[in-house]
């Protein structure tokens, strides 16, 4: 018998009464305030893997936390109860205590969860150790993102965990925003977001600058929207201006929305003119907006 088999058969022969999980969770409540380590043998680690599946809240969290101080020794229980336990509220809690724990060793059971479960808030909680984990779990990430069966909600949970990734290691996004696939480039900048707002990461801001001149126009509506949250009207608004003339509807019309957005006054003679060569009704509606609020703006200074 394999050591997977053996887990696998403790994990669905260990269950729990009422009177029992309360029993464990009290006296694994008191080590943890005492400051000590629960026990990590193969039979109290399922035991408290079981504990997950109380439909109490403070004894799921006894239990995670118990098994958080475990640490690596519990990962292989708590990936095949991710995998194979047939009890949703187990699966979910075995993902957050996944997060816990934060070890890449449980990289590759979190993808499949995240890919193949159908429970929302296992994937929610899978993708949170992902973004836990760092590094190590971009590259997966960001090959999910591609695969055309990945759906807008993995696809938001994805962006949630590159951002939280990119804002304790930004560098490690760096080489992504000049992949050959302009979904991951796009993943890549909205990760970097969060860290263009602030002044000293120029690396980070020069990056989305360059990508305002991307082929793809995709790429080049998401570095616009970023600038206009990020830099203000001396560093960006010339680089702006360029983009009111852009081929793409959605490129000129996050543009403008973006100069309005950094309160670029210097803009509005430039957003005139656009208005006036301004084909797409949609778009010069937007334009107008922005320009008037820019003169507005202009007006109050």
């Amino acid at each position: 018998m394999t050591g997977a088999q053996s887990e696998h058969d403790a994990l669905k022969s260990e269950s729990l009464t009422e009177e029992e999980a309360l029993e464990l969770a009290t006296a694994l409540k008191q080590k943890l305030s005492n400051g000590e380590l629960p026990n990590s043998d193969l039979e109290s680690i399922n035991k408290m893997v079981a504990g997950l599946g109380d439909n109490r809240g403070e004894l799921r969290l006894t239990f995670a936390k118990s098994l958080g101080s475990v640490g690596e020794e519990a990962i292989p229980i708590l990936c095949e109860a991710l995998k194979s336990s047939s009890n949703v509220t187990i699966r979910r809690a075995s993902a957050k205590t996944l997060n816990i724990i934060g070890n890449k060793k449980a990289l590759p059971n979190l993808i499949e969860a995240f890919e193949t479960d159908e429970d929302p808030v296992v994937q929610g909680s899978s993708a949170g150790a992902m973004a836990t984990i760092g590094e190590a779990a971009i590259e997966p990430l960001l090959k999910i993102l591609t695969e055309p069966k990945c759906t807008a909600f993995q696809i938001g949970l994805i962006n949630l965990a590159l951002g939280f990734i990119g804002s304790k290691s930004p560098k490690a996004l760096h080489s992504a925003t000049s992949s050959k696939n302009p979904e991951i480039r796009i993943a890549a900048l909205s990760a970097l977001a969060e860290q263009a707002q602030k002044h000293e990461n120029n690396e980070v801001r020069l990056l989305i600058l360059n990508a305002l001149k991307d082929p793809n126009s995709e790429v080049r509506a998401e570095a616009a929207t970023i600038v206009g949250k990020s830099m203000d009207q001396e560093e960006a608004a010339n680089q702006l201006h360029e983009l009111l003339e852009d081929k793409n509807d959605q490129v000129r019309k996050n543009t403008a929305l973006s100069l309005m957005k950094m309160e670029s006054v210097i803009s509005i003679n430039t957003i005139d003119q656009a208005i006036n060569s301004e084909s797409d009704e949609q778009v010069k509606g937007v334009m107008i907006v922005a320009r008037d609020q820019l003169k507005s703006r202009r007006d109050t200074i």
